[in-house]
């Protein structure tokens, strides 16, 4: 750390031991953690470079650190390694309205950019649920998605260009803020999503658009899984594009009456909430009701207020603090194919039932992004073999189902072992050869996402 210090300054690197312990990982559960040495601190990009320039000549690891938000162990610390945190690149560099873009530094609060977009009437739309304190560059790096991904996409889709610190220190930038251009490859793409396994991102262009329309929204509830599930494919099947489709499964409806005493009733086996917020909003929202009550929806309720809007929605952000109080929670991240999102929660109550354990289900059923939530207790070493076994049943099923081991969180460490039996050995071994061609040294986030036995450090300099 003494040679570190001196090429980056004391003022960047900090090694008192609460300080780093405050970074040693991010909010994920049951996933392996170690001790760093030291965090550090940049503010500019020459000195992320100085930073990554000295970490691979020392063959220092380096776990790249947003706000922490992240529920995959993705940047968690492993022994002996440094933390370097973005927080201090926290200054949104430009807004330009007329081109529709802003350009960010990686430690800007979603919410931030969100709230700059709207000062200048645009729309930045990838909302995480962690959106009041996750930081663009994390949200980036896991390519994040939230409830508006079903009509606006997710995170990946408004990065026009990054500018990059490799691992040995040297800077790229990438993309470019032109509307098209497919000059080179997709550089862009292949960093987003990467969980800091590639590169630093120092700078972020995104794309802004249009602000919505007001948004008219929709509760409906269900006696019958099986009904919530014909309504989602009776809505996409429609052609019909809601800003929002989320789901919440029986265990979770019943967690949040018991929380808010909302009265959502015990005999309610699914509540969908959906909102609408394009030009044709009340005409839209109308036939999904009608879907819905096609369906076999025994409620709706409409409301075209913001603030009544708002207060229908409740029950979805509700829905992980509720389930919080039945205990120490796991929360998991899979994707199927939009007709097997209730095949999927039917095999999950089939899971909860074997491992006799409770677990919730909630997300976002318009685009198959599901988050099963197994409550178990921590202190007891039987309910946490029970959970993680529930979990890797759960990411198997998705695989089975032709889904994916995750659709927004990433993989981190939680799920390395899952993303060999998703890939496949050839996809598998392309994605280390680019690992190995940025990082031959492996000493970004050796850890995470990968099987670090399979990716040898070279000794090129």
């Amino acid at each position: 750390m003494i040679e570190l210090a001196r090429v980056v300054g004391d003022d960047v690197v900090t090694t008192d031991p609460d300080i780093v312990a405050a970074y040693a990982h991010d909010q994920s559960r049951l996933t392996e953690r170690g001790t760093p040495v030291a965090v550090l601190a940049p503010r500019t990009t020459a000195q992320v470079a100085a930073c990554m320039t000295a970490a691979h000549r020392l063959g220092v690891t380096v776990i790249a650190r947003g706000a922490g938000s992240g529920l995959s162990g993705a940047a968690n610390a492993v022994d002996g390694s440094v933390i370097l945190s973005l927080h201090r690149m926290n200054r949104i560099v430009s807004l330009a309205p007329a081109n529709r873009v802003a350009v960010v530094q990686p430690g800007v609060v979603t919410g931030d950019l969100r709230a700059a977009a709207a000062a200048a009437r645009l729309f930045y739309p990838p909302d995480p649920g962690s959106m009041d304190f996750s930081t663009v560059g994390g949200n980036i790096a896991t390519n994040a998605g939230g409830m508006c991904c079903v009509k606006y996409g997710v995170t990946g889709d408004f990065v026009l260009a990054l500018e990059v610190v490799l691992a040995d220190g040297r800077i790229v930038r990438t993309g470019r803020r032109t509307i098209k251009g497919v000059a080179g490859y997709d550089l862009t793409r292949l960093f987003v999503g990467s969980e800091g396994t590639l590169g630093i991102i120092t700078e972020a262009t995104m794309r802004l658009v249009s602000p919505p329309h007001p948004a008219h929204t929709l509760v409906a509830s269900f006696p019958q899984l099986a009904g919530a599930g014909r309504a989602v494919s009776g809505i996409v099947g429609a052609g019909l594009t809601p800003s929002m489709l989320e789901i919440l499964d029986h265990t979770t409806v019943r967690a949040v009456d018991a929380l808010a005493r909302m009265g959502l009733g015990n005999d309610v086996h699914a509540l969908l909430l959906i909102q609408s917020d394009g030009p044709d909003a009340a005409q839209s929202i109308t036939r999904i009701e009608q879907l819905c009550l096609d369906h076999g929806a025994s409620e709706t309720a409409i409301s075209d207020s913001a603030d009544e809007g708002a207060l229908l929605l409740e029950a979805r952000r509700l829905a992980l603090p509720a389930l919080e109080r039945l205990g120490n929670w796991l929360l998991d991240d899979v994707c199927v194919p939009l007709t097997k999102v209730t095949t999927l929660i039917e095999s999950i109550e089939l899971i909860a039932a074997r491992h006799s354990l409770t677990i919730g289900v909630f997300g976002h059923a318009g685009d198959g992004n599901l988050h099963p939530t197994i409550i178990y207790d921590e202190h007891d070493a039987t309910s946490r073999d029970s959970a993680f076994a529930a979990f890797n049943d759960i990411t198997r099923c998705a695989l089975d189902l032709g889904g994916t081991v995750t659709g927004e969180h990433g993989v981190g460490r939680l799920k390395k072992q899952w993303l060999a039996a998703e890939l496949g050995a050839t996809a598998l071994d392309v994605h280390l050869s680019v690992k190995r061609a940025l990082d031959p040294r492996n000493v970004l986030n050796p850890s995470a996402v990968f099987d670090t036995a399979r990716i040898p450090a070279t000794e090129s300099s």
